[in-house]
């Protein structure tokens, strides 16, 4: 079992400092907002619509023990074993059985795990889920939620610290979510498993012990609404899931040289919300797109494009992208760190934007 718990201080990670910058578009609050960490904003996000809507299930490889980043804990108890299963090691038996079961009225939650282990469940994935209202002529909805724990960090070597988002930018039919905050994990939760159609919602291991505010009230947060995280008026950073944070940190040691850096989170890249990232590309002009994925073929690159198609002649200089080396992710904790993008890089990009 590998060990998720985080080590403060760590190069990458944000430990668990209060999350910073805007509150997931939620507005003000009618009631005042709870702290919680990531893993338990997920956890009430799945209580709260399991209470409402019978039909909500869970299926996964030890979730009714919640390991091993506790997100599922206790659920068990409360929903019991028709609601809560525990599947043998077989991603294409959980996640083929949850496609069955979406189609004939029920709406699963499918636990991978680890993300990197859906290449187990790649067909049912991309040539059925995906494909599923296309291929009946829209008669049938597959409303299905895959929880994707993904990222760098921990050591946990080349099997479990993938980015893998990008796969499935490339496959229409999929609607993909990356929640960077608490507030936003449980408001994103929620609108995934009541969207009709299949979602694929990214968990980022390095954020599971990450506090923040959680409103006290129901709060949906929408797909394909991205949101400001930090205002600025020199340079737009677009950055996805565990990069905000970096992002964030790199735009508070910005300010002390006179930059003020806008960050900006898409929050979903399917849908994406170009109106906002492009309103943000016309009040600075310049962008720095960061992501944790590698250089490669990217969903920074999709981004990039973006930009280009909306804003090619507000931009004053050339984009530039922070990512991860086109390396497996090392399990050598050094050289770990030296594949795990940071704020250090993303204050270098900023930097080379401005020249």
């Amino acid at each position: 079992m590998v060990d998720e718990s985080l080590i403060e201080g760590r190069p990458g990670f944000p430990g668990t400092a209060p999350s910073a910058g805007g509150m997931g578009g939620m507005g003000g609050f009618d009631n005042p907002p709870m702290i919680m960490d990531y893993a338990q904003a997920l956890n009430q996000a799945l209580r709260e619509e399991m209470r409402r809507d019978p039909r909500v299930y869970l299926i996964g490889e030890d979730i009714v023990l919640g390991v091993p980043f506790g997100v599922t804990k206790g659920l068990a108890d409360e929903f019991g074993p028709d609601r809560v299963l525990n599947a043998p090691i077989s991603e294409a038996a959980i996640v083929g059985s949850a496609l069955g079961a979406a189609l004939t009225g029920l709406v699963p939650v499918v636990d991978m795990h680890f993300a990197d282990f859906v290449t187990c469940a790649m067909d049912e994935v991309v040539n059925q889920i995906a494909k599923s209202r296309y291929m009946f002529g829209g008669q049938v909805s597959c409303p299905l939620v895959l929880r994707m724990p993904y990222g760098i960090g921990r050591s946990a070597g080349g099997h479990h610290s993938n980015s893998v988002e990008a796969w499935f930018l490339n496959t229409p039919g999929l609607k993909l979510c990356m929640p960077s905050t608490p507030a936003d994990a449980r408001g994103l939760m929620k609108t995934a498993i009541r969207d009709p159609d299949p979602v694929l919602l990214f968990e980022h291991r390095g954020l599971y012990r990450l506090t923040g505010e959680v409103p006290e009230d129901e709060t949906l947060v929408p797909l394909g609404a991205a949101d400001v995280k930090r205002p600025g008026r020199d340079v737009t950073v677009i950055a996805t899931a565990r990069m905000v944070h970096e992002s964030l940190a790199a735009a508070r040691r910005l300010a002390g040289d006179g930059i003020d850096v806008e960050v900006v989170d898409p929050r979903s890249l399917v849908p994406l919300d170009r109106d906002t990232l492009a309103a943000s590309v016309r009040k600075t002009n310049r962008v720095v797109i960061a992501e944790e994925g590698p250089m490669r073929g990217s969903a920074g690159t999709w981004l990039a494009w973006v930009v280009m198609e909306e804003c090619f002649d507000d931009l004053d200089a050339p984009i530039v992208r922070v990512a991860a080396p086109n390396i497996p992710i090392p399990f050598s904790p050094p050289l770990e760190t030296f594949a795990m993008p940071a704020a250090n890089d993303v204050v270098a990009a900023v930097h080379q934007v401005l020249k």
